[in-house]
């Protein structure tokens, strides 16, 4: 390798000028590698179960009655970079495009080191969770009722600093679940729940 950028039979000083120039091109490339592109973070729903999605009264469109439990994972697919969040991480539910609830996912100041993977498990639940559905919202909810499987959105939010990185990025991910009723004391669903990979936005110029 010296030989292609100098002559080390001539000169042995040139040589370790020729060796220190390739060490700081590589580490230069090396840091360029790890720091200089920002890889955000994946969201996946692994496991998610619904035993209980009821208007909450007869006369009310308005609010819903739910207990949901689902498993989030998030990967950090950077192979040098940490993520830290510098706000909590949230999950806002939403039902037929109206928000019902919202549930913190992770604390600020929470990290997740470059290339591992992360799982939270939330279970939550209301009797009485504001949802401005409306009149289509409570056709659309008797159609799915029906059918005993409910879309719910899950809608994740947060904002993160990524190591040796000074700015601060939304992230926001977007998770569609087909969940189907399930009874307790009867027998599991006939359909297994499918993974749903979540929808990243598009991140900000600076991010």
């Amino acid at each position: 390798m010296c030989d292609d950028c100098c002559n080390c039979s001539d000169d042995w000083r040139n040589c370790l000028i020729c060796f220190a120039a390739v060490s700081v091109l590589g580490l230069v490339a090396v840091l360029v590698a790890a720091f200089g592109f920002v890889r955000h973070p994946a969201f996946t729903v692994e496991e998610a179960s619904l035993t209980r999605f009821n208007l909450s009264s007869p006369s009310s469109a308005t609010a819903l009655a739910y207990n949901l439990s689902l498993a989030l994972t998030i990967h950090n697919p950077n192979w040098a970079m940490s993520i830290k969040n510098t706000k909590p991480m949230e999950a806002a539910y939403r039902f037929d495009d109206q928000q019902f609830d919202r549930v913190l996912i992770a604390d600020k100041g929470s990290k997740l080191r470059a290339m591992k993977t992360v799982v939270y498990r939330v279970v939550s639940g209301s009797d009485n969770a504001y949802a401005s559905l409306g009149n289509a919202g409570v056709v659309e909810y008797g159609k799915e009722r029906k059918k005993g499987t409910f879309l719910v959105d899950v809608e994740v939010t947060g904002q993160v600093r990524y190591t040796a990185r000074y700015t601060k990025c939304k992230i926001e991910a977007t998770c569609p679940l087909e969940l189907q009723l399930e009874q307790p004391g009867q027998a599991p669903v006939a359909v297994a729940f499918q993974k749903v990979k979540c929808t990243l936005a598009k991140a900000e110029k600076h991010c």
